[in-house]
């Protein structure tokens, strides 16, 4: 009886990772890895246009796998992208190619969202997700980005628009930019997690957040993301000293009717390097 316990034990242990030794698992099992493409992908603007997208031998390229799973405007956050590949493009000599590989039900959807947001790079509607029977990606969307080198070997998992952790990194692999790491400092936040209660269809609310830094070096602000492209912030503020405390506003315009979780991360010199916010409320 003991030793089934034991035994027990043992495998609760080793089924619970920590998410710090989760990324560390995916990061070696995919770095070195090389990614397979599925034989003649069509690749198409605004879903309708069928264009010739040939990506010549290139010393990087960037490959993004998005599937039908969650909400699909929570994954795209297509103008960070496009900000994104502008980002790269300015610190590069060379052009980097961005593949797009969707595998999706809802055409209509993604049709509005790049015609919305003046997304005019060919992607590749991938229906019968031949990219990712190839080569099992992860399924979380965080980890369905790579960065491959000239083979097509994984040199970066990670997704640069989601945490800015990895695209200072995706820069460095890409630009050879060094980035300095600054002094760490303690940031609190008022709360861990900010109750918005009930929010009408269509309606946008705010909710403040504020800020204290409990540390003895100046906070500075290195940016902020959001789960969702329905959450936006706001601040007039780029650093907070020692003792003082700053307020930043979150708005989350409500979508679909039911529940929500939206999270909210903030990058600085603090302990690793973000610290993340969570939204909770109901949409009717």
């Amino acid at each position: 009886m003991k030793t089934l316990l034991l035994l027990c034990a043992v495998l609760f242990c080793a089924c619970h990772e920590t998410k710090e030794e989760y990324v560390e698992h995916l990061t070696k099992k995919w770095q070195g890895k090389e990614v397979k493409f599925p034989e003649n992908p069509i690749f198409t603007r605004f879903i309708n246009d069928t264009v010739d997208y040939q990506t010549s031998a290139t010393r990087y390229k960037i490959v993004i796998y998005v599937d039908s799973m969650g909400c699909m405007s929570c994954k795209l956050q297509l103008p960070r992208w496009k900000e994104f590949m502008a980002q790269v493009d300015s610190v590069c000599n060379k052009h980097i190619p961005f593949l797009f590989f969707f595998q999706i039900e809802n055409k209509k959807e993604l049709s509005y969202n790049m015609e919305r947001d003046k997304f005019t790079l060919p992607v590749c509607i991938d229906t019968e997700d031949r990219f990712n029977k190839l080569n099992n990606f992860p399924s979380e969307m965080m980890f369905q980005t790579f960065l491959l080198d000239k083979d097509n070997k994984v040199i970066v998992i990670g997704n640069p628009i989601h945490n800015l952790k990895e695209r200072n990194l995706y820069l460095q692999k890409i630009a050879g930019i060094t980035i300095n790491k600054l002094s760490e400092t303690f940031i609190a936040t008022d709360q861990e997690e900010y109750d918005m209660g009930i929010v009408g269809k269509e309606e946008t609310k705010a909710q403040q957040v504020i800020l204290r830094n409990n540390g003895t070096e100046i906070f500075k602000l290195k940016g902020i993301t959001t789960s969702c492209e329905c959450t936006t912030t706001e601040q007039d503020w780029e650093e907070i000293a020692p003792g003082e405390t700053a307020t930043l506003t979150v708005y989350y315009k409500a979508e679909q009717p039911g529940d929500f979780y939206r999270t909210v991360t903030i990058y600085g010199n603090v302990p690793g390097e973000s610290l993340t916010l969570s939204l909770v409320g109901k949409v009717e």
